[in-house]
C-alpha cells in the first residue's frame, strides 16, 4: 500500500470515527492489533476487543482532525476529541503492516490556560 492509499484509508477511519460508524472505522485494524493507552497503562488485544470498547463508551464523541503525518508504515494523527463538551488533544502512532494497523498508541491530553509569565515569548494557536 503506498502513502497515498494509507492516507485515503485513515482519513476514511477518521471519518467513520466521527460519523459512529464502528465497522467502518475499524476495518483500518488487523484482527491482532494491539492498541496502548499509556496514560492510563491500559491495552486492548485484538480488533473486536478495541471495537468492543469503542462501541461502549458512555460519552457523545466528536472528532476534529488537525493533521496527519507520515509515510510507508508509521502515520501519526493530531486531533481533538470532545467527550460530552470536553475536549482532549490527541495523538494517534499508527504502525503498520501489510496495509492495515498492527499497532497503536494513543495519548490524550487535557487542555489547560497557558502561564502568564510566559506570555511575551508564544502566540496563541488557531482553534481547530
Amino acid at each position: 500500500m503506498g502513502d497515498q492509499e494509507t492516507r485515503a484509508a485513515l482519513e476514511r477511519h477518521w471519518a467513520a470515527s466521527a460519523a459512529g460508524d464502528q465497522d467502518a472505522e475499524h476495518e483500518i485494524y488487523h484482527d491482532d492489533v494491539v492498541t496502548d493507552y499509556p496514560q492510563s497503562g491500559e491495552r486492548i488485544h485484538g480488533r473486536g476487543n478495541l471495537q468492543a470498547l469503542r462501541s461502549n463508551h458512555p460519552a457523545k464523541l466528536t472528532f476534529t482532525i488537525r493533521r496527519i503525518l507520515g509515510s510507508g508504515d508509521l502515520w501519526i494523527t493530531e486531533y481533538e476529541i470532545d467527550y460530552d463538551g470536553k475536549p482532549a488533544s490527541t495523538i494517534s502512532i499508527m504502525e503498520f503492516r501489510d496495509g492495515k494497523v498492527a499497532h497503536e498508541t494513543q495519548y490524550f491530553a487535557d487542555p489547560f490556560a497557558p502561564p502568564a509569565w510566559r506570555a511575551r515569548w508564544v502566540d496563541s494557536m488557531p482553534l481547530i
